[in-house]
């Protein structure tokens, strides 16, 4: 396909990755809604169906998961609850806040520690991606860290509860929730009939069906070092998910030094390795979420080795000097738009 071709084909332009219809010579145009959710931007299409009540019940399932999990409304969610008891008491949770956690734990425990959900205090120092981002007195954030430990949160699927043992740690979802959210919406189309859409949630792009001529979706990897809306490679997805995290998402500069918002539990700050983002094609958005920012955090080589160990799962890895690498399921299938980036063996 041709740039030239490829400019007569729609483009859904999303924040994260683009989603590019196929080949097919009949454009279907879908019907789209946006909405603010989840402190990002959030746009379903379907293809298939002309029912907007549709989209609108899975913006609904997107709403009630953000209340129940949100750190940032002014009314009190479960995750608030939970964190303004820690030390203190259980919290009775909802199915759905207590399977999420469950699966923030999974992740914890898989990355041993590398991507904590307790992490929350030190996130809170730092509010990155608000107009109070600064960097924290480095006293202040010793005593932060020392709080963060997924082993001190104790999940009670027989009672739906969980507690925070020690007074002054919080667990933030920021990492996982999203792609919960994708999963349900996706949920909720295919139990009214649609066979073929796009959810996106900021980052994470979730498919239903393939592209309505058959083929599968192109979905356009996000361009690093440009904004949003360039993309460098594309990755074919069917009833899957990409999920990407870079360091470019949220940042401050201070002194001409970048800090962004992908914080390493164990030292407080911003992760420093050579990796840009990481790019998770999975069948579940929730795990294309844990595991985009674990890989990050762990590295190019330890990345790389966790995602080849698992199934269902590849990846596609940015450094800084804009090297692409590729899990073995990829290769022959991701292909580079972009010549500046190039794809490594």
């Amino acid at each position: 396909m041709t740039l030239r071709i490829r400019y007569k084909i729609p483009v859904l332009m999303l924040t994260a990755v683009l989603l590019l219809s196929g080949c097919g010579k009949k454009t279907i145009k879908p019907i789209s809604k946006t909405n603010f959710i989840l402190g990002t931007t959030v746009e379903i299409s379907i293809y298939d169906q002309k029912d907007k009540t549709i989209i609108d019940k899975a913006f609904d399932r997107v709403s009630e998961i953000e209340r129940k999990m949100t750190i940032n409304n002014a009314e009190i969610s479960e995750i608030i609850a939970l964190n303004n008891a820690s030390g203190n008491s259980e919290v009775k949770l909802s199915p759905d806040t207590l399977f999420v956690l469950e699966k923030g734990m999974e992740y914890s425990k898989l990355s041993r520690g590398k991507f904590d959900i307790t992490i929350g205090p030190v996130v809170k120092l730092w509010n990155i991606g608000t107009e109070y981002a600064a960097i924290p007195e480095k006293d202040k954030l010793i005593e932060a860290v020392k709080l963060v430990g997924y082993e001190n949160l104790r999940l009670n699927r027989e009672s739906q509860s969980a507690r925070l043992e020690k007074a002054g740690m919080k667990v933030d979802l920021g990492a996982i929730a999203k792609g919960y959210a994708a999963d349900e919406a996706a949920r909720i189309l295919k139990e009214n009939g649609v066979e073929h859409a796009s959810i996106n949630l900021g980052g994470n792009v979730m498919t239903v069906g393939g592209n309505p001529d058959g083929n599968p979706w192109n979905i356009g990897v996000q361009d690093p070092f440009n904004p949003r809306g360039n993309y460098f490679g594309i990755v074919p997805a069917k009833d899957q998910t990409v999920v990407t995290s870079g360091i470019y998402e949220k940042y401050f500069e201070e002194n001409g030094k970048r800090y962004h918002h992908i914080l390493d539990p164990f030292t407080g700050y911003p992760v420093e390795n050579n990796l840009c983002s990481v790019s998770i094609i999975a069948d579940k958005s929730i795990d294309g979420d844990g595991l985009s920012t674990t890989a990050l955090l762990f590295g190019l080589e330890d990345g790389m080795k966790l995602i080849e160990g698992l199934k269902n799962v590849e990846a596609v890895f940015v450094t800084s000097d804009k090297k692409v690498y590729v899990s073995s399921g990829l290769k022959g299938i991701f292909t580079i738009t972009n010549p500046e980036f190039i794809l490594q063996n």
